[in-house]
């Protein structure tokens, strides 16, 4: 038998696609893992054991939808008792609680998985089907796709580099680095998370990169340094010992029972040797693609690390191959929210449309009113309320499409999907109100902590097209071409109804868009 659907990995995204394939019966599917159970990542990162991925039970909303904004761990489900918020009170949880949730989800869910089932090869068949070694097992599908992460550390091309520890093999142990002097190359989360944790024992630290810090909280990117692991910063502009270094490592060698670190100094544009007990690469992970033989090895970008894909997550050379969870980073890398759980849940359930509908399924929609004040009214209530759009800001879309005197509102398409291809059968629909939240194009340059600064008043509605924090956009296409935009005017609650500041001049935007025909 020829599967619709193989799904390579038993992690959050495998399982988020495999409970929407299960709860929609029309595919013959089977999600696959070489672990005996799944999220087997959680099982051992992050290494510290603590998540960066929030977790708050209590709101003061009772409405699903809205509290799914503040639970960046829960998948997808109509089961309310597998919301990841009823397993622990704590804002940051342990990732032990991420290994059993895991575990409960795939059981409830009757999602179709085969554990201790390595995938050793990936083949294409002349009829364009894959052929896929699942252990002593060869299995045949029409579509696959691969949701396993980014399971190999990453180790730059630097001499030397394989007598730093990798953050997969080091001790975690803050014991095992007492009166040490360490280096952490790396400056991302995994960099910083782990000098936290050894910050009491260690002489000095020093955490370097090419990169400058770039601070979540002022980028808006959750992948960027966290305030939960940013304690090490006090240490060094308070002048406590460490430090973080602006530069690249060029060698590392061994000098007796240390080792010399020949680091480029940015700022000061100069090389330095400096000495160090041990040296930890917090530098990442990347794709793993050696199981992909000659007939179907996919096209990387990145740096190698990432699989190119295509607004529809399919490989960009590898028709049939696509991509889910993490991996998706690829399309909005370091701007949106694909590389985080609470990101490609919605980015896996676009997915499950998009295979639909190259299936002749067309992407759910409710009929609407096309009058300017119900659709209006449908967007706001949207906008209010959706989580969605909150987390994939820029990336999803919901689409009120006008085709005659016809309405249907459509939620969760992909912009660039929905650009390039719309959502009529035959193409782009007559008119479409593509709807986002986004924030505002120097949104990263503004200190949201300088009250010096000129900031868009609240509620503005003159002035929304400045605003620098998330906000509610609305384009204008006609037959795919962009005409116009409209933005609502920012509001400190995130609450975007009232009738004279964003209601009135939504509808006047519709109702000029329409009369424009």
């Amino acid at each position: 038998m020829t599967l619709d659907h193989l799904v390579i990995g038993a992690g959050p995204a495998g399982l988020q696609l495999g409970a929407l394939l299960e709860a929609d019966g029309r595919r013959d599917y089977l999600v696959v893992d070489r672990a005996d159970s799944p999220g087997s990542f959680f099982a051992r990162y992050p290494r510290h054991r603590r998540l960066i991925s929030i977790n708050k039970p209590r709101t003061g909303s009772d409405d699903p939808e809205v509290n799914l904004r503040h639970d960046w761990n829960s998948l997808l489900s109509d089961d309310p008792d597998l919301r990841f918020t009823r397993y622990t009170d704590r804002y940051f949880p342990d990732a032990d609680v991420m290994v059993q949730y895991l575990a409960d989800f795939a059981e409830r869910s009757k999602v179709r998985v085969r554990y201790g089932a390595p995938v050793t090869r990936v083949s294409r068949r002349t009829d364009d089907a894959f052929e896929v070694q699942v252990g002593s097992d060869t299995l045949t599908a029409r579509t696959v796709v691969v949701a396993t992460g980014v399971s190999l550390p990453h180790r730059p091309a630097i001499p030397g580099f394989e007598l730093a520890e990798g953050y997969d093999v080091m001790s975690v142990d803050p014991a095992d680095y007492l009166d040490q002097r360490v280096l952490v190359v790396g400056k991302g989360n995994s960099a910083f998370e782990t000098a936290d944790a050894l910050m009491e024992t260690t002489t000095a630290i020093h955490v370097a990169g090419p990169e400058p810090v770039h601070l979540a909280w002022r980028t808006h990117y959750v992948g960027h340094l966290r305030a939960v692991n940013n304690n090490f910063l006090d240490t060094y502009q308070l002048k406590s010992g460490n430090a973080v270094l602006d530069g690249r490592v060029e060698r590392i060698e061994r000098d007796g029972d240390r080792l010399a670190v020949t680091f480029w100094f940015t700022r000061a544009d100069e090389t330095r040797v400096l000495h160090y007990d041990r040296v930890l690469a917090c530098t990442g992970f990347a794709f793993d693609a050696s199981v992909f033989d000659e007939t179907c090895r996919p096209a990387l970008t990145i740096g190698g690390r990432f699989p190119e894909q295509t607004d529809e997550w399919e490989s960009v050379d590898q028709p049939g191959l696509f991509f889910a969870g993490t991996l998706t980073q690829q399309r909005d890398f370091r701007r949106s929210t694909n590389g985080f759980v609470h990101g490609f849940r919605y980015g896996a359930r676009a997915l499950h449309r998009i295979l639909e509908r190259r299936a002749g399924e067309p992407w759910p929609s409710t009929p609407l009113d096309p009058a300017p004040e119900a659709v209006a009214a449908a967007v706001v209530a949207r906008v209010n309320r959706t989580s969605a759009l909150w987390q994939q800001f820029g990336v999803l879309a919901d689409v009120v499409t006008v085709t005659g005197d016809v309405a249907r509102y459509h939620e969760e398409v992909p912009v660039e999907y929905h650009r390039r291809v719309g959502l009529a059968p035959l193409g782009h629909d007559d008119d479409a109100f593509v709807v986002t939240l986004e924030y505002g194009p120097d949104h990263d340059k503004v200190d949201p902590f300088d009250v010096t600064q000129h900031r868009v008043m609240q509620d503005a509605p003159g002035q929304a097209h400045d605003a620098a924090y998330l906000h509610p956009v609305v384009r204008h296409h006609r037959h795919g071409e962009h005409l116009a935009t409209h933005h609502l005017a920012e509001n400190l609650e995130n609450r975007w109804d009232r009738p004279d500041v964003h209601v009135g001049p939504l509808v006047d935007f519709v109702a000029r868009a329409l009369a424009g025909r």
